[in-house]
């Protein structure tokens, strides 16, 4: 083996050798150690947050969600009125008369003196049937008079001379009979005539059909020139109707649960009987809010209706100006109770859990209470009776039902029950 001489420079290696590199750490290792410092990191930043807030770099720069403020709603307190508790009820106008206009004698129609729908008064003419047949009739019956009492004359005078004659004993008793009897045949005849002539003249005065009373006249059924048939048997034409219109009456059905209700409150001597009383009402058509029309109940029918379980109710009113027409429908107000002192909230306030009648009132500290109450009609078209559940100090939701929720804290904002009693929404 040579050695090296000293002062010999070192051969550079070749350029073919390279060096082996260092091993590198496997990825696994590093992403397990950046896990574990973000961990310490947040354990850190969570223990000292509370020192890194009190740096003057973190004042006024957290902040914090403030909670909502609860709901404001309307509340009232009940009012106590005096009142008459009443039930009202469906029913329809009817006239309390109406007449068929029908001819009581046959003969061509000749003349209508009325318009269809007109206002007629008693006696006023409406028809007027050709009278030339019944005034031929009349003349008649009159001539037909005319010589019964000639021949009524005749026998009278006959009888007269007859008796001369029996007084002296001239005329025999079998020839006064015979006078007698022809007198009083005479007169028999005489009479028969008498009614003959009156007939005629009825006859002829049926001709002129006048109107038996007061009210509106339906349209004319037949026109001028066709046959009448009149008469009282049969089946005579129809003419037309009329309704009287002042005063009118009104039908309604009264359950058997509320005749009940009635005559239990008749029984404790609360409300009189309608049966001898007349008990005083109100009524309305079906387009008004308010019950202008005062009247009495003028009739009960004497049984329930098999079939409907109710019992027929009549009251009568007065209609001056003819506004109501029969057939029309309305509502009639019966009263139910003496005058007594009733609590009242809006009905708009009352809220319905399946059968459950609820009034959501607010405490002293703003929770929503719900409180069950037996409710009475309603009155004044949206206030609501109140018999029992709430007190007259009740703070009852009147608006804003929508925003309160049982057991919720709530916002109350006072107001009156006047103030309240109108539509609203829930």
């Amino acid at each position: 083996m040579l050695k090296q001489k000293p002062d010999e420079t070192p051969v550079p290696p070749s350029p073919s050798r390279t060096d082996a590199p260092p091993p590198r750490p496997r990825k696994g290792v590093g992403r397990v150690i950046f896990l574990l410092l973000a961990a310490c990191l947040a354990v850190l930043l969570y223990r000292y947050w509370g020192f890194w807030e009190k740096l003057p770099f973190f004042q006024g720069q957290q902040t914090t969600a403030a909670a909502p403020p609860p709901p404001t709603v309307t509340v009232a307190k009940p009012i106590i009125r005096e009142l008459i508790e009443s039930k009202d009820f469906t029913g329809q106008f009817e006239a309390v008369e109406s007449v068929d206009v029908r001819a009581r004698v046959s003969g061509y129609l000749e003349s209508i003196n009325f318009t269809d729908g007109q206002i007629v008064k008693k006696g006023d003419l409406l028809f007027v049937i050709e009278p030339k047949p019944f005034e031929l009739a009349l003349e008649s019956a009159k001539a037909t008079l005319a010589e019964a009492n000639a021949n009524l004359d005749l026998a009278k005078a006959q009888l007269a001379r007859t008796a001369e004659l029996r007084t002296k004993s001239y005329a025999t008793e079998e020839t006064y009979d015979t006078r007698v009897a022809q007198v009083n045949t005479a007169v028999a005849t005489r009479d028969a005539a008498i009614a003959a002539l009156d007939q005629a003249q009825l006859n002829l005065d049926y001709t002129r059909v006048i109107a038996p009373m007061a009210g509106r006249a339906s349209r004319h059924e037949l026109s001028v020139g066709n046959l009448v048939i009149g008469g009282t048997t049969g089946t005579p034409n129809l003419l037309t109707t009329i309704v009287s219109l002042d005063p009118i009456h009104i039908f309604f059905n009264v359950s058997e649960g509320d005749g009940m209700t009635y005559k239990r409150l008749v029984q404790k001597g609360e409300i009189p009987s309608a049966r001898t009383n007349k008990v005083e009402v109100q009524a309305q058509l079906m387009d008004e809010t308010d019950w202008p029309m005062k009247g009495s109940i003028d009739f009960v029918d004497n049984q329930y209706d098999r079939t409907t379980g109710t019992i027929r109710v009549r009251a009568a009113f007065p209609n001056p100006e003819y506004f109501i027409t029969p057939g029309q429908f309305g509502r009639v107000k019966v009263p139910m109770s003496q005058l007594h002192p009733v609590m009242l909230v809006p009905d708009a306030a009352v809220v319905t859990d399946q059968s459950t009648k609820l009034l959501f009132t607010v405490a002293h500290d703003g929770t929503v209470v719900p409180k069950p109450v037996e409710l009475g009609p309603v009155v004044d078209s949206n206030l609501r009776i109140v018999r029992s559940g709430i007190t007259k100090e009740d703070d009852v939701i009147v608006a804003g039902l929508l925003r309160a929720r049982p057991g919720q804290k709530v916002t109350p904002e006072q107001s009156t029950v006047e103030a309240a009693a109108v539509p609203t929404q829930r």
